[in-house]
């Protein structure tokens, strides 16, 4: 797929030769986009790009996915990855964790001036096999990427250019990525509507670990758990209600992904568990202790935490969020939209946050901030309860 140049970490870590490159190239506007890779990443991302502006080639391994998601995204196939990277200014490879080093280093081979970068969970373990197996003078234009958005559902029939509305990108720019590379690719990202963040890739990995990986696992266990258990209570899961679901909803994610992402991440995964265990532990203790002061503490601090915590991390300037329950029953939003309607309040957007399940469902609606206060009044007025999250 690629000719493959390894160096020494040692030699990467000098980066010899590649001060000149970095001050002499430079990077026009990202204009013509190459998605490697179709599922609900890829086409998310190429459905992004095209609302931008820019002019998108996609290419997947599977012919068949990306056909589908060809016809859902409009980007134009291409039938090869030299193919679809020939001409364009950035690569956004989005294929599966252990297949993002090889195929980061096809694509940079394959170019000559193309930024490449990449949206796998884990980054660190990633990004050293690039720089091993990648050509040094094609190192420069590699900047490893995560988008801090998805879904529990896999593939391109799920994939929308929201899923990437104010969410965290980060970016791991390595000891060789041309700065003007890095900054480029930050001008991009924020042209879609996400907030770039920068930070080396091993704190990434292991800073996803608990707020990304460990939700899955903890969810994932909870979801066996009682699916053991109705072996012997088959009515349990008939008693789940909002709570249980909200909780194992990703237990719903693809098997695989999660499998190989775990994997990639072992040893951080592995200390977030262990650390998610000994929090369990020490709440079973105070329980069993009838130390209600204590536990009553723990669940405080976690609803001060919680409340704080907006389900989207960045809310564009000028904009305030609010949270509003609603029943879960036809035409429930239809009349919230009405009664914000009939109030003059314009919504910004209005996202669904869970599926509507045990009863009730969650809107975030973002208003101006000038008009948070009279939209509170309105929703109040129509017998909601809204929360402002941001």
């Amino acid at each position: 797929m690629c000719t493959s140049t390894a160096r020494s970490r040692s030699e990467m870590t000098s980066v010899e030769g590649v001060a000149p490159m970095m001050a002499a190239r430079r990077y026009g506007p990202i204009e013509r986009v190459a998605v490697l890779g179709t599922g609900l990443m890829g086409t998310s991302v190429a459905m992004a790009a095209a609302r931008a502006g820019a002019s998108v080639t996609g290419w997947d391994a599977d012919p068949e996915t990306m056909a589908r998601a060809a016809a859902l995204g409009g980007f134009t196939q291409a039938g090869s990855l030299d193919e679809a990277v020939e001409g364009a200014d950035l690569v956004v490879v989005c294929t599966p964790i252990p297949t993002i080093a090889p195929v980061v280093a096809a694509a940079l081979a394959a170019t000559t001036d193309t930024i490449v970068t990449e949206v796998g969970s884990i980054m660190g373990s990633v990004s050293r096999r690039v720089l091993d197996d990648a050509a040094s003078e094609d190192l420069p234009r590699y900047v490893p990427g995560h988008p801090m958005g998805g879904s529990e559902r896999s593939g391109p029939e799920h994939a929308s250019p929201s899923v990437l509305d104010g969410i965290v990108w980060v970016i791991s720019p390595t000891e060789a990525s041309d700065p003007a590379a890095a900054q480029a690719l930050e001008t991009w990202i924020e042209g879609l509507g996400a907030r770039v963040v920068r930070m080396p890739a091993d704190r990434h990995d292991r800073l996803v670990a608990f707020v990304s990986h460990l939700p899955q696992v903890a969810s994932t266990a909870l979801m066996s758990l009682a699916a053991t258990e109705e072996a012997d209570e088959p009515e349990i899961l008939l008693l789940a209600a909002g709570g249980f679901r909200d909780l194992t909803r990703l237990a719903a994610s693809d098997a695989a992904l999660w499998s190989s992402i775990l994997l990639a991440n072992r040893e951080q995964i592995a200390e977030a568990i262990d650390l998610y265990v000994d929090r369990l532990r020490s709440l079973r203790e105070d329980v069993v202790g009838s130390r209600g002061d204590a536990v009553r503490s723990t669940f405080a601090q976690a609803k001060e935490a919680r409340l704080r915590l907006a389900t989207k991390p960045q809310v564009k300037a000028g904009v305030a969020v609010l949270q509003v329950e609603v029943p879960d029953r036809p035409g429930a939003l239809a009349e919230l939209t009405s009664i914000l309607a009939e109030g003059r309040v314009n919504i910004e957007d209005l996202q669904i946050v869970h599926s509507p399940e045990g009863g009730r469902g969650t809107v975030h609606l973002t208003v101006a901030v000038a008009a948070v206060g009279h939209a509170t009044e309105v929703l109040v007025a129509g017998d909601l309860d809204p929360t402002r999250l941001a």
